[in-house]
């Protein structure tokens, strides 16, 4: 059988694709690359000073909205987490009370609070992430001011500051009684009302109460130190006296 000859070329070209098949099925046998490790994202903007931080502790209580959604946890030693009201189911699947929880955010001022990225259930194992917020359309449109959310009731609650809430970006926006309810008003009504939220103070607050499996939740609409002491919040307030007759 006669000899054939390849030229160098040929040679070359066959050397090439066996390192090319080689490099293929070295590369089919190995594992894909992990993905990159998720990091902290950058602070939300106008959030003024924050610097990144951690919390962990036991959770006392649900931080709520007046319409009844989950904007964090409130820790025992009266750390406030706050975790961007999307997130309701994810967080309430995630926690309990009484669990030990850690998270990781940015802490907003000198407030003791974080707004949160990440807040981990130790219990359970669950992580919730804040991954930006969901589409535009998905999520309710707010209330129009003074109108209540749907189920609640009109109502007077009469207890004692536990401590100041804060919203997530680090403004007195009402108060946690010793009761259990967390009073919530407009940040700007809420710096007026400064001197009736502080820890120990006798309120009554008369507004608009949801009860929810998280909690209780009041829209305040009056507050005062004592029920015949209240002061009407905002224009729109449906308890505010009405006006005097015009003159004749």
């Amino acid at each position: 059988m006669p000899l054939r000859f390849l030229s160098r070329t040929s040679l070359w070209r066959i050397g090439m694709g066996a390192v090319a098949l080689g490099l293929a099925r070295l590369a089919s046998a190995q594992p894909p690359p992990p993905p990159p490790a998720w990091g902290a994202p950058p602070p939300p903007p106008g959030f003024g000073q924050t610097q990144p931080s951690t919390a962990s502790g036991i959770v006392s209580h649900f931080l709520l909205t007046p319409r009844g959604e989950l904007e964090g946890v409130l820790l025992a030693d009266g750390t406030e987490v706050h975790t961007p009201p999307h997130l309701t189911d994810q967080l309430g699947a995630a926690v309990r009370i009484g669990d030990q929880v850690q998270a990781q955010g940015w802490r907003i001022g000198s407030v003791n609070m974080i707004e949160a990225y990440t807040l981990t259930d130790l219990r359970t194992g669950q992580t919730v992430v804040d991954q930006g917020p969901p589409p535009p359309g998905t999520r309710p449109p707010p209330l129009p001011p003074g109108v209540p959310a749907p189920g609640a009731q009109a109502a007077m609650v009469t207890s004692v500051v536990q401590q100041p809430i804060y919203g997530p970006r680090g403004d007195l926006n009402g108060a946690l009684l010793q009761d259990g309810t967390e009073i919530k008003m407009p940040p700007h009504i809420a710096w007026q009302m400064a001197g009736l939220l502080q820890p120990g103070r006798q309120i009554a607050a008369q507004g608009f109460v949801l009860s929810t499996p998280y909690g209780r939740v009041m829209e305040v609409q009056a507050l005062g130190p004592s029920p015949n002491q209240l002061t009407a919040i905002g224009p729109s307030a449906v308890f505010a006296p009405p006006p005097p007759p015009p003159p004749r």
